[in-house]
């Protein structure tokens, strides 16, 4: 994993993860957006903590105060997804929530990285114009199709959405880096502490439907591809990057989703997709570019 380039990590934990998403998406009729994103978290967490046995490992409270609200902020992060993409297309809902990461390339990056967050978020703004567009084309009843509540209670809870993205960036990388190198035993210690927090307000609604083993096992399958494949490369990709870095490499995530969402809906790509995708990709090999090593001092 060390020699893998991280654009090329980020594509792999991407495609995961919102194929992971379009399988959640299928399941609120069964289970409802906040139930299915408390289970989602609840069998990543279980799958981490089979995985890592962070019991076995030497804490630091300091270490483990750290864990425990950045599992939290993922929680929190995850179930205001959910119920933004129950109320707005998926490629949409990235695209705005990405306004998390943006803001934090701003105010912590160079202007290499700043230049990348700002070239990476007008890609983001082209695939979410034409995300938009196409559905409205596709509903065929005109541009009030997106300017309903429905969109306006999916609009606010993608914007909470994308303030705790924001907040996962900067704590991850905190945990990853000084996590005594318990990186991804941090994640599952994270993780289990926000199943537990919020199980008083899911549980009792969300666990009987775990009796169809179908719809168990389609939630393990959520909890693995959309949240142990690409939360475990992150927590690698941050011990390797800057918090600006890794919030511009994170505008891989929405042009992966269109993809998904292309693919997942058989729709081919429109011309503003493709420019967006491409927009991104420039941000990523700008910020990507190492500065040239400087002589040795005589």
């Amino acid at each position: 994993m060390g020699r893998v380039p991280a654009p090329v990590l980020f594509v792999g934990s991407g495609l995961a993860q919102y194929v992971g998403a379009a399988i959640a998406v299928g399941l609120f009729a069964v289970a409802g957006a906040r139930e299915t994103a408390w289970l989602r978290i609840l069998a990543a967490a279980l799958v981490l903590l089979a995985w890592r046995r962070p019991w076995r490992l030497r804490w630091t409270g300091r270490a483990l105060r750290a864990a425990v609200v950045f599992g939290l902020v993922l929680t929190a992060m995850n179930i205001a997804f959910y119920l933004a993409i129950e109320h707005l297309p998926l490629g949409l809902a990235v695209a705005i929530e990405f306004a998390g990461p943006v803001a934090v390339a701003a105010v912590t990056g160079r202007a290499r990285e700043r230049w990348g967050g700002l070239l990476a978020a007008v890609g983001v703004v082209v695939l979410s114009g034409a995300v938009l567009s196409g559905r409205t084309a596709r509903d065929g009843s005109g541009a009030q199709t997106v300017v309903t509540q429905d969109a306006v209670v999916g609009l606010v809870w993608i914007l909470l959405a994308a303030a705790l993205w924001a907040g996962y960036v900067v704590l991850g990388r905190r945990v990853a880096r000084d996590a005594a190198g318990h990186g991804i035993a941090s994640l599952a210690v994270g993780m289990g502490a926000g199943a537990l927090v919020f199980a008083p307000f899911f549980a009792r609604s969300a666990l009987p439907e775990l009796v169809d083993w179908r719809f168990a096992l389609a939630i393990l399958g959520v909890g693995v591809l959309s949240s142990v494949i690409p939360y475990a490369v992150e927590q690698l990709v941050l011990r390797r990057v800057t918090a600006a870095t890794f919030a511009v490499l994170l505008a891989l995530l929405p042009a992966t989703a269109a993809v998904v969402g292309a693919v997942w809906l058989r729709e081919l790509p429109t011309w503003p997709e493709l420019a967006g995708i491409t927009l991104v990709c420039a941000a990523i090999t700008l910020t990507s570019r190492r500065p040239r090593p400087e002589p040795p001092a005589a």
